[in-house]
């Protein structure tokens, strides 16, 4: 289900928001505002497990368009969030093995965006990206897909390694792009998979890079010595195409 990506002022509108069901990707509240409207807001976006950040006066003066937030802005998601299970259904129900996109702190939405994108265009069965340090479904994001959003479930989780955990149990295995793996071609990208893309600065974090079974580079022949991580997820992305079609 598609939204209207908003920033929802105020404390009642943003409660009613809340109440109602619709996906909050964050919750800026005023610093050291803890009386209780404020309390119930806190606790019903806790509930919803909506990511809740403190910041000063002068921060939600410059979200609010209307300059009565009332110490509370939400900024609502433009889509709905599918569960890890929604995925897996969805590979169950086409009868192939699951082949699933996980970000890792993928901050930039037309990174994002393009990233959805390559995945339904490769037949991917969705994308997980983490609730923290993470771009969520935003207008830009949506744009950027290109409709893909409308076809490829997204879900969000708590915790990338926990859930990366939780699939292997499933039968799958994962691979991640970093500079300092073996080349992927010359890897078996091939099975039930899960293929891990880190920000284009940091890459793919310590936690999550220790619970893959594969660590994949791709070739540079030129001089500089990193892709944007959209890019990097599109040609590892269809070595893994590649790899299928040849096994079919």
């Amino acid at each position: 289900m598609s939204y209207e990506e908003s920033y929802i002022e105020g404390r009642n509108a943003v409660m009613e928001a809340l109440r109602s069901g619709r996906p909050i990707d964050k919750l800026y509240i005023l610093d050291g505002c803890h009386d209780g409207p404020v309390s119930s807001i806190r606790r019903e976006a806790k509930k919803r497990d909506a990511i809740i950040k403190f910041v000063e006066k002068e921060f939600l003066d410059r979200m609010s368009s209307t300059g009565r937030h009332q110490g509370v802005i939400a900024v609502a998601a433009a889509y709905e969030y599918a569960e890890v299970e929604d995925i897996l259904k969805k590979a169950e129900d086409k009868g192939e093995e699951p082949f699933i996109f996980l970000l890792d702190n993928i901050e930039d939405p037309h990174n994002l965006g393009a990233i959805i994108r390559t995945a339904n265009l490769c037949g991917a069965h969705g994308v997980i990206i983490p609730k923290n340090r993470a771009v969520g479904l935003t207008a830009t994001v949506a744009r950027t897909s290109a409709g893909a959003l409308n076809y490829t479930p997204v879900a969000r989780v708590t915790n990338l390694a926990r859930t990366i955990e939780e699939l292997k149990d499933k039968g799958l295995w994962f691979v991640c792009a970093d500079m300092g793996g073996e080349v992927m071609y010359d890897q078996n990208l091939t099975g039930p998979i899960g293929l891990i893309i880190g920000a284009e600065a940091e890459g793919v974090s310590r936690l999550v890079k220790e619970k893959c079974d594969y660590i994949a580079s791709i070739p540079m022949r030129g001089d500089i010595d990193s892709l944007n991580a959209s890019v990097a997820a599109g040609v590892l992305a269809y070595e893994i195409v590649r790899q299928r079609l040849k096994k079919v």
